[in-house]
């Protein structure tokens, strides 16, 4: 039983030694790709780990920045705080401002439209992984102010569902589309758990695709506890959000999503418009 082995052995040994004996004839090269060669396995072409170089959802097959990490906890009655937030969304031009958003190191909050979510699972998922905030904008982008009960249940928890199958969690704040609102309106979204969320900066870019006109109009309104709505729909907006960033930051702002903004859990069924500039006596 011992012939066998003891051929194979030698056989082995041969092989070996008439490998590393063409490989010497090559010149130095890289380690690895000798490696594989003396072992009798292919090569690797450079595309590095399973799934590197393929990018996230929404990134134009770019491998996107890694999340941002968690700020250090604001406390926006003393500090300079504005909250960006994306309404209609998610879009193509999403990943593109999510990129942005990492690069920057700021989080900001998403008014999610429940079609757009059962469109765009995996930039929902990417939001919440990145330490956004993900909130309701309806299913439909409906005008839930004049709408009947039926109508806001179905559209309210038809994106909740949405959101939470992309997601794995629930929101706890409801933009209404046009901020249209309604007695019957407060009385579903108390019960559902979800504080109503408006604006205090409204950059039009939903009817001025210009870059330049939105940065402009958003930095000369902002001031301490406003609320920015924007929409991440628009690339034209995407593209204005770095010299915003990078602007209000030299004006020593940090940004903040909305339930930061107003120091944590917001009461379900509240109007929420800014931080009272009142309440915020650790300014000048």
């Amino acid at each position: 039983m011992d012939g066998p082995i003891v051929v194979r052995r030698a056989a082995a040994i041969v092989l070996a030694a008439t490998v590393c004996g063409a490989l010497s004839t090559l010149g130095p090269g890289p380690p690895r790709v000798r490696l594989a060669v003396a072992a009798g396995t292919a090569p690797e072409h450079g595309h590095g780990p399973a799934g590197a170089g393929h990018g996230r959802a929404g990134t134009g097959g770019r491998r996107a920045p890694a999340p941002a990490p968690a700020a250090p906890r604001v406390d926006c009655l003393r500090a300079k705080c504005v909250a960006l937030t994306f309404d209609d969304g998610p879009a193509e031009s999403t990943g593109r401002l999510l990129d942005i958003l990492a690069a920057h190191r700021v989080r900001a909050t998403f008014f999610i439209v429940g079609e757009q979510a059962a469109k765009f699972p995996d930039l929902v998922r990417r939001e919440h992984e990145d330490g956004h905030e993900i909130a309701d904008h309806s299913y439909t982008h409906a005008d839930l102010g004049r709408a009947s009960t039926k109508k806001i249940l179905s559209e309210l928890n038809r994106t909740q569902e949405a959101i939470r199958r992309a997601s794995g969690v629930a929101p706890t704040m409801l933009r209404p589309p046009y901020g249209s609102l309604s007695k019957r309106l407060t009385a579903i979204t108390t019960r559902m758990g979800m504080a109503q969320v408006l604006w205090t900066v409204d950059p039009l870019d939903w009817e001025h695709r210009d870059t330049k006109y939105v940065e402009r109009r958003v930095l000369k309104a902002v001031k301490p506890g406003y609320i920015v709505l924007m929409h991440d729909i628009h690339p034209t907006t995407v593209e204005a959000i770095p010299a915003i960033i990078e602007k209000l930051a030299a004006e020593g702002y940090s940004f903040v999503t909305v339930p930061e903004l107003f120091g944590g859990t917001l009461t379900p069924g509240k109007e929420y418009v800014r931080l009272d500039s009142g309440d915020r006596q650790g300014l000048p």
